[in-house]
């Protein structure tokens, strides 16, 4: 701050104006003895001088930069303070807050990517890792559809830190859970039993990567891939009648919990 010639004997008012800092901060540095006005009215009132306002205006500057009311009255005060050291030091925890903000808003901006897109692969990843049948469309499709829930949510969140790698365990699990399916069809796995009990939970923990599911909701799933030709042609790939068969499962295994299938909602 250059020198103003007319500063001496300006009010708290006047100095919280100028330097941008509240009237509190003022009297509170005046208490402890970090920023005293020079001057004093007759009825007692502050006043600060043009000298005051440079300790000030170096007061503003030090707590910018993060530096505490007690460091900032040692390099003030003690004239063996390593001044420039304390700025280093105080410049390197500055940088380092600096990479932890992009790093933040690098982690943001892939969870706003996420909510909008829901995968962030490239098209070669999504083919690498889905396969052939794999339709780069689906996510935006998603995303029209059920954009609005918490399921979405949830998933566009798990997809914001997913890697590649970690998608393509995703992927491997599911295929080994299709893969156990179609083999308990053939070795006569029925409905109700522990065989196929275990099965439907290991089902909700595979799908967990996507969101939480719970019985009622897996039971409102696998009606709606009953009824959907795409979903219902992938199962029947695995095995002819896997969809239907593995819903009566769920079913089964829902009425086991209390669930009614017939009345089971989406919650």
């Amino acid at each position: 701050m250059p020198d103003d010639p007319d500063a001496d004997g300006l009010t708290v008012g006047q100095v919280s104006t100028r330097l941008c800092v509240t009237v509190r901060a003022l009297h509170h540095w005046d208490e402890i003895g970090l920023a005293r006005p020079s001057l004093r009215t007759a009825a007692g009132y502050r006043l600060y001088t043009t000298g005051d306002l440079q300790r000030l205006h170096r007061i503003v500057v030090y707590r910018e930069i993060g530096l505490g009311l007690d460091k900032i009255g040692t390099l003030l005060d003690d004239a063996t303070a390593d001044v420039p050291g304390a700025l280093r030091a105080q410049r390197a925890q500055v940088t380092e807050r600096i990479e932890r903000l992009q790093q933040l808003g690098a982690g943001l901006d892939r969870m706003i990517e996420a909510h909008e897109r829901g995968l962030l692969l490239t098209a070669e990843q999504q083919a690498a890792i889905f396969g052939p049948e794999w339709n780069e469309d689906w996510p935006a499709q998603a995303r029209r559809r059920y954009g609005h829930t918490t399921q979405w949510q949830q998933y566009a969140e798990r997809s914001a830190s997913r890697t590649p790698e970690e998608w393509q365990a995703v992927t491997d699990a599911v295929a080994a859970l299709d893969r156990a399916l179609g083999e308990a069809m053939d070795a006569g796995v029925t409905a109700g039993s522990p065989e196929a009990q275990r099965l439907v939970e290991r089902h909700r923990e595979v799908f967990a990567s996507y969101f939480p599911l719970t019985r009622p909701m897996q039971v409102c799933l696998w009606r709606m891939y009953e009824d959907d030709p795409g979903f219902t042609a992938h199962y029947d790939g695995v095995r002819p009648g896997l969809a239907a068969w593995f819903r009566r499962i769920v079913d089964a295994d829902a009425r086991a919990h209390g669930i009614d299938p017939d009345t089971a909602t989406w919650q």
